[in-house]
């Protein structure tokens, strides 16, 4: 079995995962600004940036990692 064919690429690729790919990227932002700013808090408004812009284009970044097509639309048309 193809990973974007997995049970957990589909979950990301769907409207579940790119919502929970928001919430991350919101997290890891907030963590940057709750502590100093440092170089650290930049790392973590770009890391958060990331998973934010992933899920608003429907790009699916882990499965191109491994893989599997880049766009959500294509992963979810692998569905079985």
């Amino acid at each position: 079995m193809d990973f974007a064919q997995s049970a957990f690429a589909q979950f990301l690729a769907g409207g579940a995962g790119r919502l929970t790919r928001i919430v991350a990227g919101v997290a890891l932002i907030w963590v940057g600004i709750a502590i100093d700013h440092t170089f650290w808090s930049a790392v973590l408004y770009i890391v958060g940036a990331v998973p934010i812009l992933a899920a608003v284009f429907d790009v699916c970044l882990i499965t191109a990692l491994f893989g599997g097509p880049f766009a959500g639309r294509r992963v979810r048309s692998l569905a079985r």
